[in-house]
């Protein structure tokens, strides 16, 4: 991906959107952009016009950690796409190493992740990597993606799925959310690894086959994704509304490891025991099922 094209278009659209009273400037008139101008930005975070529109065309090797902060709050920047923007200067540098990547066709997760996997009971437990490629899951997590699993002729893909299989309408009763989620994920993931070919070949399958993708694409919005509530309906068992906590795996940088889990004495509850037995009978007690024993994008 072109990272210069990157930085550009998503200074451009954090800047499009703060408008000079957020910012306690005043409007004028005749205002030929949406939101700030350039020179606006640069003066809120004390650096020249030249500089800061260098730096939005592009040109963000070299740019100082102080000087990325600054134009972080003159944008008024969340946590997320704070990070976002450090990313984004990280992979400029000509002397950054590309993040460690592992192939899906053949990570296997360490033993002792299995056994963590394993003890996991109540809910579903999944690791995936930036791409949203599901690398290993307890047997409950692989009967809650049952349908993920079973997209003909790929790897589990939970971006794959959301845009391209129609069973993601009703698996996600709230779809567009889920959509949002998704594409928010990938370009965080973009940020950080531009040149990770894998990604690209899925952003330009997902570009191509979904145009919802495409407009959620354009918007260059970014999320920390850990810990929430959401609302699925399974085919199996039906609806469940399951918290869930997203943990970065500090033994496996880039890797997440995130457990759905039920409130206690709910319906969902009822629903997630249900499914449990479905998977047993499915599945049996495999420990955790790899990406790599699947067919393999």
């Amino acid at each position: 991906m072109d990272n210069r094209a990157e930085v550009r278009d998503f200074l451009t659209t954090r800047r499009a959107r703060v408008t000079p009273d957020e910012v306690g400037l005043p409007a004028g008139t005749n205002r030929r952009v949406e939101g700030l101008r350039r020179s606006e930005v640069a003066a809120l975070a004390g650096v020249s016009v030249e500089y800061y529109t260098r730096i939005e065309r592009g040109g963000i090797s070299g740019a100082s950690p102080e000087v990325l902060d600054s134009i972080a709050k003159a944008l008024r920047l969340d946590d997320a796409e704070r990070a976002h923007l450090f990313s984004l200067a990280h992979a400029a540098s000509p002397v950054a190493r590309p993040p460690r990547r592992r192939n899906p066709k053949s990570w296997t997760p360490h033993q002792s992740l299995q056994w963590t996997l394993a003890a996991v009971t109540a809910g579903p437990a999944f690791v995936r990597n930036g791409r949203m490629d599901l690398l290993a899951c307890n047997t409950l997590g692989r009967a809650f993606y049952n349908d993920t699993y079973d997209m003909p002729g790929c790897a589990p893909n939970l971006a794959r799925f959301t845009f391209l299989d129609e069973r993601a309408f009703e698996f996600y009763p709230d779809w567009d959310s889920f959509a949002e989620i998704t594409t928010s994920i990938l370009r965080t993931e973009a940020g950080r690894d531009p040149r990770n070919k894998e990604l690209h070949d899925l952003i330009g399958e997902l570009s191509t086959r979904s145009e919802e993708f495409r407009r959620l694409w354009g918007a260059h919005d970014v999320r920390h994704h850990g810990t929430g509530f959401k609302t699925f309906k399974h085919s199996v068992v039906g609806e469940m509304t399951l918290a869930y906590e997203g943990m970065e795996m500090e033994s496996e940088r880039g890797l997440t490891l995130t457990i759905y889990t039920p409130e206690p004495g709910t319906p969902s509850e009822e629903r997630m025991q249900l499914l449990a037995c479905w998977a047993a009978s499915e599945y049996g007690s495999v420990p955790s099922e790899t990406s790599n024993t699947n067919t393999s994008s």
